[in-house]
Order: C-alpha cells, then sequence, then structure tokens
C-alpha cells in the first residue's frame, strides 16, 4: 500500500475562495440542462403508463384507444420491451427479477407498465391516461419488520469482529434499543431526463442523460439492454440540477427509453415530472437497527452489536445493497471500541426501489450509534461532551484501522470536539439551559461525533457476498478516475473531466488545481464537465458519489495538468539549454529558476510544439495533449475475513445543537447550531461553506421536516411538494461552521470528501437535542410539530 508524494506548486490559487467559473451562465438563465438539449431534431416525446397499486397482477394491457389518439406513434407495453431486454444484474441473486417495466405483476406505486410515443408531450401524456390496464389486487408488504417477519430477505449476513459477547459481559451499563430511521429523498430542482437514439444501422444506442454515475451502472444497462459495452454511448449535459444520489437510478430509463426506441425505430425524450419523481424515482432506504452496547462506569464504549433490516423497496436495484455496506469500515463510529457485530438483512417491500441518497447510509447508521452514546451518558449521567472523549480516537493513532478493516487516514478528533464547543459556548449554553427549566422552558442540547469517508472502495459492495462466494468472482478493489489535458497551438488549455458535476463547482477546482500546476490563471483553463463514454477518459468508478471528487477527481487533473508541464519544461530547456529540472512554470511564462529575464511565453512553447514537431526534444510527443488515471492506494480487495478499507479517506465532523420545543404545539426551534469539520486540505473555502451548508439542509430536513409516507395499501401520501415538506430557506437552522486541516496521506492534494457529513450528523445531533430537552430517550424522525406533541401528551 503506497502513499502519494505531494507536488509543491510556485502558485497557490488552491484554498483561495475563487468565485465559481459555473455561476456566469447559470445565473444569465444560460445553463444547458438535458431538456434544453435538441440532439436529435425531431425527436418524439415519450409519457410513462404506471401502476396505481403497490402490488397487484395484470391481467390485460389495452392500447387501442391510445393508439387511436391524434399524434400518437405507438404504444409499448412491459411484456414488447421484456422481449429484447433482460432482468437488470444485481450483486446478490434474487427470487424477483428487476425488469425496466412490469410485465405480469406491479410490485410498487408508480411502476411503469407501459411508454406512449407522440409528437409532442402533451399528446403523449393525454394518451397515457387512454390506456387500460386491468389489474388484480394483492396485499402489499410495507414496512421493513412485515418484510423480515414475511420471509421477503433477499440477503443476509452476519459479521463478527473480536468478541463483542464477551466485552458485553463485562459492561457496566448495556444499552439495548431499536432505531427507525425513515424514507426521504434529496428533491434535486431537476427531474430525470433521457433523450434515446436507438441506430438501426449497427444496433447500438446514443442516449443524452443528466446521470451521475457510478459508471459501474453503465454496464448494468448495456447489459440489461444486450448491448457489448461500446454500443451504448451515454453523454451528460453541461449543466445539472442537483442530483444528491437519486440521478444514479436514471439508468433503469436510459434502458427503458432506449428499448422503446429501438421498437419504434423513432428517437425520442422524456423527462420526468414532480409527481412522478416523488412516487417512482428512488430515496433512501428505511432502516430499522437494533443496537446492542457495552459501556464501562466511566463512559467507555467497549462493546457494540447492530442487528439491522434494510428496505430497499420492490427490487434490489443496483447498486443496493450498497447503501448498507457502504458504511462498513466505519461501524466503529469515532470510537475506538474494537469488538463489534453486525447482522445485515436485506428485505423487499412493495415501495419504490431505492438508491443512492446523500449521506448514503451515513445517516442511518449514525443515527442508531449516536443516538446509544446519547442514552447511555443519559443513563450513566455523564455530559455527552465527556462521554464522547473518553471513547474518541486519539490524535496520536492515525492512520487507525478498524475492527472492520477501514484505514482512518488522519485526524485529531478531540481537538474537533474543542473546536465545536468553544464555537457555540457550551458551557454558557448549558447554564442558559438550567436557566430556561426553571422557567419551565424545554430546551435541550445535542452533540454527534461523525466520520465521513469519502472515495469509495468499488469492492466494497462485495461484502454482501461471503468469502466462498467472492473467490468464485472477479476481485473488486479500488476508485480510479481520469482526467485529460491539451494546449493548443495558441496556448490555450482545455481540461475534460469525467467527474459528472450536479453543481458542486468541480470545474472551477479543477481550473485552480491546473492553474497551480502550470503557472496560469485559472481564467486562462477552460475546464469541460460534459462526460462522453465515447471521449472522455473514464473508468466503472467515474461519476460525482462518495464526495470523491477532492480526493480523485482532482488528483487526475492534477497528474495530468503535470504531465503537461513537464513536456512544456523539456522543450523550454531545449531552448533556455539548461537543465529541465532548472525550468519554472509561473505567470503564464516558462523561466529559468532565479533567471527571470530568462524566459519564454506559453504560447511561444506551444507554437513551437505544433508547428515544429520534428524539432521537439527526444521524448516529447508532438500534440501537447495528454490523457491519465489515478487510483487510490489503499482500497484493497474484501479479505476472507470481511474486513474491508470500504473508503480511501475519512473526514471527521464535530455538531452540537440548541433546541427549544414548544410545550404546547410540539414546534421544535433550533436556537443555534455549530459544526467543525477536519476535510483535509481545504481545496476552496467558499465552495466548501456551500457543500457544508447544503449537506446540513438535507440533515435538517429529514430531522425536522422530511419523509417519504405510504398508507397500508401503498399509496403515497407524500406525492408533492404540499405533502412532501421539503425543507427551504427560512426553515432552515443557524448553522457556524470551523475547520481543522489533517491532510490525509492517501489523497494527492490531502483533501478529503465533505458534501455529505452534514447530512450524516443534523438528523441525530437534533434528535439528541429533542431528547434531552423533553427527558426521553425514544424519538422517531422527522420531529415535526404533531409527532412532538402527542409524546409532551404523553409524558403529561
Amino acid at each position: 500500500m503506497g502513499r502519494v508524494i505531494r507536488v509543491r506548486s510556485l502558485m497557490s490559487w488552491v484554498g483561495k475562495p475563487l468565485k465559481r467559473v459555473e455561476d456566469g451562465t447559470l445565473l444569465r438563465g444560460r445553463g444547458r440542462f438535458v431538456d434544453d438539449l435538441d440532439p436529435v431534431p425531431g425527436a418524439y416525446h415519450a409519457a410513462v403508463v404506471r401502476s396505481p397499486y403497490a402490488a397487484a397482477r395484470i391481467v390485460s394491457v389495452d392500447v387501442s384507444a391510445a393508439l387511436e389518439s391524434p399524434g400518437v406513434l405507438g404504444v409499448v407495453t412491459g411484456r414488447e420491451i421484456a422481449e429484447v431486454t433482460r432482468p437488470f444484474p444485481a450483486v446478490v441473486d434474487t427470487p424477483v427479477a428487476f425488469r425496466a417495466a412490469a410485465v405480469d405483476e406491479v410490485r410498487y406505486a408508480g411502476e411503469p407498465v407501459a411508454v406512449v410515443v407522440a409528437r409532442d408531450r402533451y399528446r403523449a401524456e393525454d394518451a397515457a391516461e387512454m390506456v387500460l390496464v386491468d389489474y388484480e389486487a394483492t396485499t402489499p408488504v410495507m414496512t421493513p419488520r412485515a418484510a423480515a417477519a414475511a420471509g421477503s430477505i433477499v440477503s443476509d449476513r452476519s459479521f463478527v469482529y473480536g468478541d463483542p459477547m464477551e466485552r458485553l459481559g463485562e459492561a457496566d451499563l448495556v444499552v439495548q434499543e431499536t432505531f427507525t430511521f425513515p424514507r426521504w429523498t434529496g428533491a434535486p430542482i431537476e427531474t430525470f431526463g433521457v433523450i434515446a437514439d436507438w441506430s438501426v444501422a449497427d444496433d447500438s444506442l446514443t442516449v443524452w442523460t443528466n446521470f451521475q454515475g457510478p459508471f459501474t451502472l453503465h454496464m448494468v444497462a448495456a447489459s440489461a439492454l444486450g448491448l457489448p459495452r461500446s454500443k451504448l454511448r451515454l453523454i451528460t449535459p453541461p449543466d445539472s440540477g442537483g442530483s444528491f444520489g437519486v440521478k444514479a437510478a436514471v439508468y433503469s430509463y436510459v434502458v427503458l427509453m432506449g428499448a422503446v426506441s429501438r421498437l419504434l425505430q423513432v428517437p425520442l425524450r422524456w423527462i420526468e415530472d414532480r409527481l412522478e419523481h416523488l412516487a417512482a424515482s428512488g430515496s433512501s432506504t428505511e432502516r430499522v437497527t437494533e443496537v446492542t452496547a457495552g459501556f464501562t462506569s466511566n463512559g467507555e464504549l467497549i462493546s457494540l452489536a447492530y442487528d439491522v433490516v434494510e428496505d430497499v423497496g420492490a427490487y434490489l436495484r443496483a447498486p443496493e445493497p450498497a447503501t448498507l455496506y457502504r458504511m462498513h469500515g466505519s461501524l466503529n463510529g469515532a470510537y475506538r471500541v474494537r469488538d463489534v457485530s453486525a447482522r445485515n438483512r436485506v428485505v423487499l417491500t412493495n415501495r419504490c426501489p431505492t438508491s443512492l441518497n446523500r449521506g448514503f447510509g451515513g445517516p442511518q447508521l449514525y443515527f442508531a450509534l449516536e443516538s446509544t452514546m446519547a442514552i447511555a451518558a443519559s443513563r450513566l449521567g455523564i455530559d455527552p461532551t465527556q462521554m464522547a472523549r473518553r471513547t474518541l480516537i486519539g490524535a496520536g493513532d492515525f492512520p487507525y484501522t478498524t475492527p472492520t478493516g477501514a484505514i482512518y487516514d488522519s485526524g485529531d478528533y478531540d481537538r474537533c470536539l474543542d473546536d465545536v464547543l468553544d464555537a457555540i459556548g457550551y458551557a454558557e449554553h448549558r447554564r442558559l439551559q438550567n436557566a430556561a427549566r426553571e422557567d419551565g422552558r424545554l430546551v435541550g442540547i445535542g452533540i454527534s461525533c461523525v466520520v465521513e469517508p469519502s472515495v469509495s472502495n468499488m469492492g466494497y459492495i462485495s461484502l454482501a457476498e461471503t468469502a466462498e462466494e467472492r473467490a468464485g468472482g472477479l476481485p473488486k478493489s479500488g476508485n480510479t478516475e481520469g482526467a485529460t489535458i491539451a494546449m493548443s497551438p495558441g496556448g490555450g488549455v482545455v481540461v475534460q473531466i469525467s467527474t459528472t458535476p450536479q453543481g458542486q463547482g468541480h470545474r472551477t477546482v479543477a481550473a485552480q488545481i491546473a492553474s497551480d500546476v502550470l503557472g496560469l490563471d485559472p481564467a486562462d483553463i477552460e475546464v469541460v464537465a460534459v462526460l462522453d463514454t465515447h471521449v472522455n477518459a473514464w473508468s466503472i468508478a467515474s461519476g460525482n458519489y462518495s464526495s470523491r471528487f477532492s480526493g480523485m477527481g482532482a488528483a487526475a487533473v492534477q497528474k495530468v495538468a503535470g504531465e503537461l508541464a513537464a513536456a512544456i519544461k523539456q522543450v523550454a530547456a531545449q531552448e533556455f539549454e539548461c537543465a529541465v529540472e532548472d525550468v519554472e512554470l509561473r505567470e503564464g511564462m516558462a523561466a529559468v529558476v532565479g533567471q527571470p529575464d530568462v524566459s519564454v511565453s506559453l504560447r511561444r512553447i506551444a507554437g513551437k510544439a505544433h508547428w515544429n514537431p520534428e524539432g521537439l526534444p527526444e521524448g516529447v510527443a508532438p500534440g501537447l495533449r495528454f490523457t491519465s488515471f489515478v487510483s487510490a492506494p489503499n482500497l484493497d480487495s474484501a479479505a476472507d475475513d470481511d474486513t474491508i478499507t470500504s473508503s480511501a479517506a475519512h473526514g471527521f465532523v464535530v455538531d452540537v445543537a440548541v433546541v427549544e420545543v414548544d410545550r404546547h404545539t410540539g414546534a421544535v426551534e433550533v436556537l443555534d447550531y455549530a459544526t467543525t469539520h477536519d476535510a483535509g486540505t481545504i481545496l476552496n473555502p467558499a465552495l466548501v461553506d456551500g457543500q457544508i451548508r447544503g449537506g446540513f439542509a438535507h440533515g435538517a430536513g429529514v430531522a425536522l421536516l422530511e419523509r417519504l409516507a405510504y398508507d397500508e395499501d401503498g399509496n403515497l401520501l407524500t406525492s408533492s411538494f404540499m405533502d412532501y415538506l421539503c425543507i427551504t430557506a427560512p426553515e432552515i437552522p443557524p448553522l457556524r461552521t470551523t475547520h481543522i486541516e489533517t491532510p490525509s496521506p492517501f489523497t494527492a492534494l490531502g483533501a478529503k470528501g465533505l458534501g455529505e457529513g452534514n447530512t450524516m450528523s443534523a438528523p441525530v445531533t437534533i434528535a439528541n437535542a429533542v431528547r434531552d430537552a423533553l427527558g426521553i430517550e425514544h424519538v422517531e424522525l422527522p420531529l415535526t410539530p404533531p409527532r412532538v406533541w402527542e409524546i409532551l401528551e404523553e409524558r403529561a
């Protein structure tokens, strides 16, 4: 396992709060999103006929009336789609095949049953209502517990590290509690979109779509279409209106629309509406976790056991059950506990299949773990900050290998705790809390300590298989990213990345990094973020997930820019008749170190490279165009003992929340909130602030307002923004943010991901504050006024 050697640059654009280069276009309304694209003139419009039932057999599908509707080209049923596609492959074999559209049976409300194609969207939508489907309703299974009881378990694995049962016998306090984390979604402003064009000439498919990756799912889609990988070309638009994970799931509609384009032999476009998105795109898993934890009398955590039931919806849709295993390396959280076990059961219910969602397993894990820590602190009569401090991993312990195999690369958790307590004025808030309680006010303070993994190991999902099952397949490990850079004859520099940004500002940071390496101003660097699988340098790990840009995308840009810089220095050294190591790049010039007057512009060097290739130094290829790949140095395959380095880098987040509960209405008001982050080297402070605030908004949303709710028949009760209470600016609590930086030894720039940490920490931090305010142990999310008011009534 190697370590990354960093190259210091003469300039220092990295680390500066450079304004986003993306914003000029967006603020002028000139962004180009998938619905703005018109790559195939005359494309038809598609509308999806969806099941109103959560569980039913399809008796018949009558499309005759729809076919007679003006402007309708055709109607394709699920059975016809099944004739030209295959079930989607999955990590775990299940008895229920997942297809692009239902054939004989529907398993969730909103499942595609047929697709109508017409000259415009209006005619397509109207005709979709004319498709008559005769259903025979059956009884749905709607909760994880009911699914487990009914035997709807598609994966059941147990893991033991150390001897948690023996250690539990040594404990002075045993906490055994069950926690449920609800389904919720990222709700991006832009929904799914697909433009599909099947080529009859060579049986290939080109798709323009706002897919975010990971590009393992490109292989999944190609397999379902029955195509060689080279015959499925995916192209992402220049801009994307957010994703927060869910747009990974658009691949199933790539297959659906691709199959329809093939059958009708026309190009077509489909743009999802908001009702479809809430009902049928994807969401987080719902997780029920029973925790059994042992503590010493002074608050040290010594034993930890999880029993998890994970609801992935109607089908095991790839990459699931990844939500359950993404955090496997961090089951111990931020604590030194060495004896850990877990039983993981994955169940199917009659709800929409789950997908990536910001935090991706972290909110579920930490809601259980950090709630347990708060409950134990209360029972032991120990301040929760002191409780955490007594078990936190020490600064001298890094790199720290967890019981489950993760390598925590760097950190100073105690310092982070000190910083957040200072930032919020913890001692003063405790004093004010006591005064408020004397006045009859319900004020509480909550804390959480969260390890935030980034740059996922592509092999962690293999833990869903046993070691024997893994041995029969291809080993899976690592995380790889590529980038391309080119210098034109006039000296212009273009960088091409494959990280499919969804609003994070990847183009801005890529320009900063390349500028540092090449001695240019970021304004001189053009960064192209469109990913075309026939053009870009990409790998199966490419895409936008697990906060991987700062660790992998940035490293790829730095490496490939370094290769261009090396070529430029060789050409300059030839001209200067000096050693290559004596050349430096700064302010658009190549110069001899210590002799600023001996210099030449990069434009001149570019011209020489392109116009006089025969005069180039030996070893410098003509063209000044380079493509390079990087791979995380510390991500091995899962071991036979089920340990795995599940992520390459690990940040740290400590949060403190102060809340007040209105005893008359149950309303929860967040009075103060502070968070301290260690994300290694900060590449752009302005973008960091935006990512933290965005992650916090998502976490606060599920803590206070957001939940995808269903009735017992499987109907979605939160089917629009009238009912799904997506958090908005007025409801986002105040936030104080501080940082420390302990650079990662495993990433090129020392950076770690930070876009998901507060989505992981905010739900349990706010819940712990409400626990403290009400003097109770059991709370359920979201903490809406009616739900909290019921607790108050029970206590009255």
